[in-house]
Parts: structure tokens; sequence; C-alpha cells
């Protein structure tokens, strides 16, 4: 059944890739920021057998790549979901890229969490640690290679290349919009083992060896 699922997110992600890569805004813009989604879909495909994720791991994965998609085809600043919610909450941009930074804090963390867990010795708060820095630190290059990009591609046009829609500080909400996300991830982690903790401590199964401790009490008095 893993295997039928992963196939059809597999299927989606390259049907929807290529719907969405027909007519972009600007394909220049489209084809630089689909390489690295490219070759990570291609590593993971490769891949699979030998690290292979779990099934939540994969949606989570593919629906981030979704949402990518959709930003490169339009451009981030024009992405039509992101219009409506500027109007609707008169914001003063179009927020999907803030949206999209956000998810990827928060969707790649479990697999990253996975990815980190086959490391031997390493405790788990060291390893919630290391996803948080790893997807900030991630989210910062990412902010790196659209300035070497725009740099190389187009020069003239600086920030409005970028999407940053007037905004100086664009590199930087994104990349605290990430660790938001990946924020969120944590306190969702933390309340989960909080709550599993809670229900095993009051399980009836605990006292379960009381009869027997009593029948050796009984047996050395």
């Amino acid at each position: 059944m893993k295997h039928v699922v992963m196939t059809g997110l597999l299927l989606w992600y390259i049907g929807f890739f290529f719907f969405m890569g027909v007519a972009p805004h600007d394909p220049q813009s489209w084809a630089f920021a689909n390489i690295l989604p490219l070759l990570f879909v291609g590593l993971l495909t490769l891949t699979h057998r030998r690290w292979s994720f779990s099934l939540a791991s994969y949606v989570f994965i593919t629906v981030f790549l979704t949402l990518h998609t959709i930003g490169s085809h339009y451009t981030y600043a024009q992405v039509p979901l992101g219009l409506w919610l500027e109007e609707w909450l008169a914001l003063p941009r179009n927020h999907f890229d803030r949206i999209v930074h956000f998810c990827f804090g928060l969707l790649f963390a479990h697999p990253l969490q996975e990815l980190f867990r086959t490391i031997a010795g390493m405790a788990s708060w060291v390893r919630s640690g290391m996803v948080v820095l790893t997807l900030v630190g991630l989210g910062g290059m990412w902010e790196v290679l659209e300035s070497w990009v725009s740099r190389i591609v187009h020069p003239e046009l600086g920030l409005a290349y970028l999407g940053a829609q007037g905004d100086i500080w664009d590199a930087q909400k994104d990349m605290a919009a990430t660790f938001y996300g990946v924020l969120i991830w944590l306190l969702i982690v933390i309340c989960s083992r909080k709550l599993s903790g809670f229900r095993l401590t009051c399980s009836p199964e605990r006292s379960v060896g009381l009869p027997h401790a009593s029948h050796h009490c009984g047996d050395r008095h």
C-alpha cells in the first residue's frame, strides 16, 4: 500500500509540474526556481529503498512541492490566492511566499527528524535542535541562491526580480517564516509527547504487577 501511495504522489507531482509548466508567467524564473526541486525529487526516487521515509513524510514533501510549483508558475508576487488574501485582509503585499516559507519549516521538519533518527546515539532534544537549525539554514541558503541568480540573470531588476515587493527585509522575513513553521512543528511534537506520556501514566496496565508482588511478599512472610 505504501508503494502504491508513493507512486501516486510521484505521478501527481510530475503531472502537476508539467501542467503548471505550460506558459509560466516568467519562463526564465520558472526554470531556475525548479532546478533544486527536480533534483530533490530525483534523489528521493533513486534512494527510496535505502533511505525510506514514512508515508506521512512523503505526503508532507509533496504538499510543499505542490505549493512551490504554483509559486514558480505565477511568480510568488502574482499567485492568485495571495492576491485574494491581500485584498480580503487588506494586506500591504502578496504573502504567498511567506506561506510557502512557513510550510517549508512546518512540513519538512518531520522528514528531517526521521533522517536524523538514523544517527545512532543522538538524543531526542539534540535531534529536534538539529532540525530547527538545518531548516533555518536551508531557508537562508535559498535566499542566497536567489540573490546569485538575480545578479546573473537580471542584475538591473534587483529586488523586483526576487519578488521582494518593495520590502528591503524580505529575505529576513522569509527566513523568519521558516523558523516559525519549525517552531509550530516543535510545539506539536512536545504536546504529542506530553499527551502520550499522560496516557501511559494513566493506563490501568501499570497495576498488572501488583498481585504478583503481593504473592512474593506473602511467601516471604
